[in-house]
C-alpha cells in the first residue's frame, strides 16, 4: 500500500509545472511568440540610402521599387535593340533581397523572342545589380529578413 501511495505522489509531483525549468518556460514563450508573428509581411521594406525609413510601408516599397527600376533602366539604355510588333515587351523579374541587404535575381520570365534578340538580357540585369548603391535589408520585428519581389520591366523598342 505504501508503494502505491508513493507511486501516486511521485506521479503527481513529476507532472507539475513547478518542476519545469526556467529555460523550458522561456522556450515555450518564445515558441508562442513565433507562432503569433505574421511571417508573410514585414515591418519595413529594403531601403536605399535616399529612401525615408519613417514613411509608410507602402511608400517604402514604392521607393525601393522605383530606385531599382531606375537603376535597371539606366543599364538597359546602354544597349541597342529593336523588336517586331509580335513580341511581348513585358518581362517579370523576381528578386531576392537577403538579410544582409544583398540583392540577386531568382527568375526572369520573358518572351522567347526577347531571349533570341537580346541573349545577354539576363547578364545585363545581373550586372546592373552589382552596381547598386548600398541597400538596408527588410525588417521583421526588428530583425533583418529575406524578402522576394517581382518587378515588371517593359522594354521599349528603339525603332
Amino acid at each position: 500500500m505504501h508503494r502505491f501511495i508513493l507511486f501516486v505522489l511521485l506521479g503527481l509531483l513529476s507532472s507539475c509545472s513547478f518542476f519545469t525549468s526556467q529555460e523550458e518556460k522561456t522556450q515555450q514563450l518564445v515558441n508562442e511568440k513565433l507562432k503569433a508573428i505574421d511571417w508573410n509581411s514585414v515591418n519595413s521594406y529594403p531601403l536605399f540610402e535616399n529612401c525615408d525609413e519613417s514613411v509608410s510601408k507602402a511608400m517604402q516599397r514604392e521607393c525601393f521599387e522605383s530606385e531599382l527600376l531606375t537603376h535597371c533602366k539606366k543599364s538597359l539604355r546602354e544597349f541597342e535593340y529593336t523588336f517586331d510588333k509580335t513580341i511581348d515587351p513585358n518581362i517579370l523579374v523576381d528578386f531576392l533581397v537577403d538579410k544582409d541587404g544583398r540583392i540577386s535575381v531568382t527568375n526572369i520570365q520573358k518572351d522567347t523572342a526577347i531571349a533570341t534578340q537580346m541573349p545577354k538580357f539576363d547578364e545585363i540585369i545581373g550586372q546592373s545589380l552589382k552596381n547598386l548603391p548600398p541597400l538596408a535589408p527588410a525588417l521583421k520585428e526588428g530583425m533583418p529578413v529575406n524578402i522576394k519581389f517581382r518587378i515588371p520591366i517593359v522594354l521599349q523598342s528603339k525603332n
